[in-house]
């Protein structure tokens, strides 16, 4: 039995539009670990007025969660994010591979009206294992 994390693109299927696996499979026994959705928040708690900035920040705060539990990225299962705003794809998967590389998991992107406040354009949600 495998003990690590996996990342598939099943043959029949057509290949994923992203920087995305359509499948990720949990090993038994893993702790599983599920963020709150990360904004795009300086240390000092203060959003950005950009689209761009507020992604930075976000990736920035994504990795400092996952360093407190002493996880990496090779640990996410799972990626949500809402944006209120048309992502910049190119600036998007730019931060998106510095956290990824190559390794990426499955993923879901919806467009909404809103957030939890006026100015924030962007929330990410992340799933991690570990055994």
């Amino acid at each position: 039995m495998n003990n690590k994390i996996t990342r598939t693109n099943p043959v029949g299927v057509s290949a994923p539009v992203g920087n995305y696996t359509h499948i990720t499979r949990i090993p038994k026994g893993a702790d599983l670990f599920v963020t709150s959705g990360q904004i795009g928040t300086d240390l000092n708690g203060q959003i950005p007025s950009t689209f761009n900035e507020q992604v930075s920040h976000t990736f920035t705060n994504i990795k400092r969660v996952l360093e407190s539990e002493q996880l990496t990225s090779k640990d996410i299962i799972k990626v949500n994010v809402w944006s209120t705003e048309k992502i910049d794809w190119d600036f998007f998967y730019a931060e998106w591979d510095k956290l990824f590389d190559t390794a990426y998991p499955a993923m879901t992107i919806a467009y909404i009206v809103e957030l939890g406040l006026p100015e924030i354009k962007i929330e990410i949600e992340i799933w991690a294992a570990q055994m």
